[in-house]
């Protein structure tokens, strides 16, 4: 089956924004409190499970599996992987997950200011300036058959969008509103004309929005 490009998980507000402002290492959403925008994974069996065992089974935990099913290289923004900007200054500094990140991939890091590759755990993030097309040859080609994921933010999903280069988005939609920050759509229709869309409302208030090639 060919490569595909998706991307999972991905939460918005009711307005469509999945980033607040003032991102910073103690406030990686701006002024978006994660603990909302994500609250249906957090009790799911999946995300528990990295840890403890334990979590819901139902509708939520099944799409928050799909993070990680056949996904072989994860595409990020600068800004995804960390609140600075420009130059490094401080190239010790390796990204907010700790020594064990949760992608257990090679990781494709989008800036302008490339750095030495690293590994932490079974996870290697390299840096790469380069276009959408560029980087993706070369996500496809370390996922080794596999899918690659376009992990965030939203700038960068948008890049991917623009280059239509996705084929399959689902994007969770939390019942609160930010008003400014980083905006993936004013309304999901934009997308129908290349996608199409179904809309799974979940008893965890959130709906969930798949969008496929047409």
């Amino acid at each position: 089956m060919e490569q595909q490009v998706r991307v999972h998980n991905l939460g918005v507000t009711e307005d469509g924004y999945g980033a607040g402002v003032g991102q910073s290492l103690e406030q990686p959403f701006g002024h978006l409190d994660p603990g909302t925008l994500f609250s249906w994974i957090f009790p799911t069996a999946h995300w528990v499970g990295r840890s403890t065992p334990g979590g819901s089974r139902g509708l939520d935990d099944r799409f928050s599996r799909e993070f990680t099913r056949n996904i072989g290289a994860e595409i990020m923004g600068r800004n995804k992987f960390g609140p600075q900007r420009g130059p490094w200054q401080d190239e010790d500094w390796q990204g907010w997950w700790g020594d064990e990140p949760p992608f257990h991939t090679p990781v494709f890091v989008l800036t302008h200011h490339p750095r030495p590759s690293f590994a932490l755990s079974d996870t290697t993030f390299h840096f790469r300036d380069g276009s959408p097309a560029e980087v993706l040859a070369e996500a496809k080609a370390a996922a080794d058959g596999q899918d690659v994921r376009i992990g965030g933010g939203v700038a960068t999903i948008r890049e991917f969008l623009d280059a239509n280069l996705i084929d399959e988005l689902h994007v969770a939609v939390s019942p609160i509103t930010a008003g400014n920050g980083e905006r993936l759509w004013e309304r999901p229709e934009e997308l129908t004309d290349r996608f199409h869309l179904e809309r799974v409302p979940s008893p965890s208030g959130v709906t969930h929005l798949l969008f496929w090639r047409r």
